[in-house]
């Protein structure tokens, strides 16, 4: 059962029409495209589609926590609140991008992932939702997903203490 408070209606109304499922980094999502096209590429395992998409929906003060890809990553605004993309390249350095409909305030409706970085996502306005698309290249599979651990993280990127703590899960 999905519990959202009034302030998130058009969320409950966006999970429900696009069908989507809880992710396990957070928020909800649905696939919406595999490609029929394959590839087998030397640092992948097996074939992977090349390029897969999702939508993926946060609510109030849902976050995706910090994972990795091997893929390169396009997030694309669709409706709701903007989010900010929390991302530790593999040098350690952070950056934040804001990805939403205001670009007077620094927003943009798509932001690139690359791939090899640590990444986390966030809601800007609590008391809403974000609904966006993400756009994998080649195509998303878990076997090039990690979680992060937040004990590991914090080992290889202390700097960025503060951030990691908050978008994590202890354990």
């Amino acid at each position: 059962m999905i519990i959202l408070t009034p302030l998130n209606k058009h969320a409950k109304l966006w999970i429900k029409k696009l069908k989507l499922q809880k992710h396990p980094e957070g928020g909800y999502f649905t696939n919406t495209y595999a490609s029929d096209k394959k590839i087998n590429l030397p640092d992948y395992v097996g074939f992977r589609s090349t390029c897969t998409a999702i939508y993926y929906l946060l609510t109030g003060n849902q976050f995706a926590s910090f994972h990795i890809m091997k893929s390169d990553e396009i997030w694309h605004f669709y409706s709701g609140s903007s989010l900010t993309l929390h991302i530790i390249d593999p040098k350690g350095e952070m950056k934040q991008i804001l990805v939403g409909p205001n670009f007077d305030r620094g927003e943009r409706f798509q932001a690139i992932i690359k791939s090899g970085c640590w990444f986390a996502v966030s809601i800007n306005n609590k008391n809403s939702f974000s609904l966006v698309g993400c756009t994998v290249s080649p195509g998303f599979d878990y076997r090039d997903w990690k979680l992060g651990d937040r004990k590991k993280l914090l080992e290889q990127y202390p700097q960025h203490n503060k951030i990691i703590k908050k978008y994590t899960k202890q354990g």
